[in-house]
Parts: C-alpha cells; sequence; structure tokens
C-alpha cells in the first residue's frame, strides 16, 4: 500500500518526536520507574554501570561491550547474593575487580568472586590490615597468581569502548601517617565515557575530599556521584559537592543499618543542591546506561 505524501510526513514527524522523547536533549538524565514508560536502558548503551543491591556494603558492576569490571564485592554475609547476581549476568569473567580499601564491607565478598569467577587482574590502594579477610584476599590472588597491581591519584585504568577509570585518590603519603585511615585512603575514580561521568568514591571522608579539592577540583566534576561512605556525614564536604556539581547520588547501604546511614545531614544537603537521590536500601540495585551523551537511571523496585 502507498502512503500519499502528507501520510508520509505525519509517520516521519511522529517517529522524530518519538526518538527525541525516548533519548531526552543534551547530557540531562533520564529516570526510569519501575512499571513507567521511559525506557530502561539509553537505546544503544555501551556502557552499563550497576549499583548492586548488597546491603551494607559496596559492589558496583561496570560493563562495556569489552570488559567486565567489578569495584569492592560487599560483605560476608551478602557473598551468595553478589554471586548469584553475578551470575544472572551472564558473567564468567572479571576483567578487573577494584578493591577501593580492606575494610570488610568491600572486601568480604573477594573469596566467593575468586572462587566462582575468572579474575583477569586486580586493583587496590596498597593499604594493609591484619583482618583474615585481607590476609585471604591476599592468598588467593598470590595462588591464582592473578596480576596486581596498587593504583594511586593520576592512574588511568582503560575499560573499553573509551571507556577509562581516572584515579584521583589515594596520594602517598596515606592520611594517617603510620596508621592509615583506611576511609581516607579509599579508592576515588572518575568514570568517564563521553560526556558521561560518575565518580566512585569508595569510603573517602572529609578529609580525602580536602586533599582532592586541594589537587584540583576541576577534576572532580562528575554527572553522577557514588554516595561516599553509604551516606555517611562523614563525607559529602559541601566544598566537595560544589565541586563534583552532580545531578544525582547513588547510596549503596543496607535497610536498617546499625550506622543510621545516611545521615539526615547528608541528604539535607543533597536536597539543598537540588540532586536526586536513589539508594539501594528502599530502590534495589541501581543501574545506569549511558551512550556518551545521555544517560538514565533505572531502579530495581
Amino acid at each position: 500500500m502507498k502512503l500519499t505524501r502528507k501520510w508520509s510526513w505525519l509517520v516521519i514527524a511522529v517517529t522524530l518526536f518519538s526518538v527525541i522523547f525516548a533519548t531526552g536533549c543534551g547530557s540531562a538524565g533520564i529516570t526510569s520507574q519501575p512499571g513507567g514508560k521511559l525506557p530502561a536502558v539509553v537505546s544503544g548503551a555501551p556502557l552499563t554501570v550497576k549499583v548492586l543491591d548488597v546491603g551494607q556494603g559496596d559492589a558496583i558492576l561496570i560493563r562495556t561491550n569489552e570488559q567486565v569490571v567489578l569495584i569492592d564485592t560487599g560483605d560476608v554475609p551478602a557473598r551468595d547474593k553478589l554471586v548469584s547476581m553475578l551470575k544472572s549476568q551472564g558473567i564468567t569473567t572479571v576483567d578487573k575487580l577494584i578493591i577501593t580499601h580492606p575494610h570488610a564491607d568491600h572486601i568480604g565478598g573477594a573469596a566467593a568472586v575468586f572462587a566462582n569467577f575468572t579474575v583477569r587482574q586486580v586493583y587496590d590502594s596498597g593499604q594493609r590490615t591484619t583482618s583474615n579477610l585481607y590476609k585471604q584476599y591476599l592468598t588467593q590472588i598470590n595462588k591464582k597468581k592473578i596480576p596486581f597491581t596498587v593504583v594511586t591519584a593520576g592512574t588511568t585504568i582503560e575499560l573499553g569502548n573509551e571507556a577509562v577509570l581516572s584515579v584521583l585518590a589515594p596520594e602517598q603519603p596515606f592520611i594517617g601517617g603510620s596508621e592509615p585511615d583506611l576511609n581516607n585512603n579509599s579508592i576515588v575514580a572518575k568514570l568517564v565515557y563521553g560526556n558521561f561521568s560518575m565518580l566512585m568514591t569508595g569510603d573517602a571522608e572529609k578529609e580525602s575530599e580536602e586533599r582532592m579539592l586541594k589537587k584540583g577540583a576541576a577534576s572532580l566534576k562528575s554527572t553522577l556521584l557514588k554516595s561516599g561512605h553509604h551516606g555517611s556525614k562523614t563525607s559529602s564536604s559541601l566544598p566537595f559537592l560544589q565541586a563534583v556539581s552532580p545531578e544525582a547520588a547513588l547510596i549503596s547501604l543496607g535497610a536498617d543499618n546499625e550506622y543510621h546511614h545516611p545521615h539526615p545531614i547528608t541528604l539535607k544537603k543533597y536536597n539543598d543542591k537540588k540532586m536526586k537521590v536513589y539508594r539501594t536500601d528502599t530502590d534495589g540495585t541501581l543501574t545506569v546506561t549511558s551512550d556518551g551523551k545521555t544517560y538514565s537511571i533505572t531502579k530495581e523496585r
């Protein structure tokens, strides 16, 4: 059947309107609610970031068309859940495992990751502890002969598809001197893909934030912020938030946790900055997709 010219132009106009509505304009984010009408992913997006719902801890999965990257592994009680989540994504190999710092809620699932997946490369901050979890972590790296790299500010980690992680912290000497502050010497890395960026902060607190600001506030500017230290009042200082100037904060934490994260004072700062807030305790796993121009954030529930 042949369309008349009038109807042909109408079809084209409707199609263009649909595309513009679905993809958004410029670098603005598209938020997809469960059961909503907006697309759950940006069409053709080659970058996906999942802030996994692992309770009171951090585990962030980054995928490009070339690599699978895992930043932190949650705590020991979430090991089985982490493994299940990764397997449900069809993952058999983790190209890069990055441990921001050796506290249990970030390193606790490492043993399960080593046992269930091929890990090709491990990165950490070089901080050492005497915990059994940390000793087991080093033992598995040595036993499996996994390449191991200590990163510092200035390191760039290539993720494929022109996506990179630019490490902004820690620096030597470690904050805290002879007894380093594990939180404040967390790896902080900025994920950059085209015009999209997301700042991964580990548990970095005010002292680390101040050091990064002195080094270069401009380098902190990011589209999204993974909230430092699970939304604690010890992180997200006002000067730091001013420099990052994110459109949204994503907080990884457990429901009704004993630390009372996220702290009301931190949420107020986010609200005052007109930032959207997403939380794994209420929203489940948070999925960010980007094509390097725009992005979407989808809540699991």
